[in-house]
């Protein structure tokens, strides 16, 4: 498995630490997890824009066809 170092002030470690403590996870965990969910947001957002976009182009997209 591929790993990636990432780099914390010391501020953002101490909440990163209690964050993952309140959850009952390792640091690890809560990061990877918290990347994983960041990334499945930006894609449902990202799918909701474009279902808009489409919807909102239909009728002119059909008449130029």
């Amino acid at each position: 498995m591929a790993g990636l170092n990432l780099r914390f002030t010391e501020e953002e470690l101490d909440s990163l630490r209690s964050r993952a403590e309140a959850e009952g996870k390792s640091m690890q965990a809560f990061a990877h997890d918290a990347v994983i969910t960041a990334m499945n947001e930006h894609a449902r957002l990202f799918n909701e824009a474009a279902d808009h976009v489409l919807k909102a182009s239909e009728e002119l997209n059909r008449r130029l066809a």
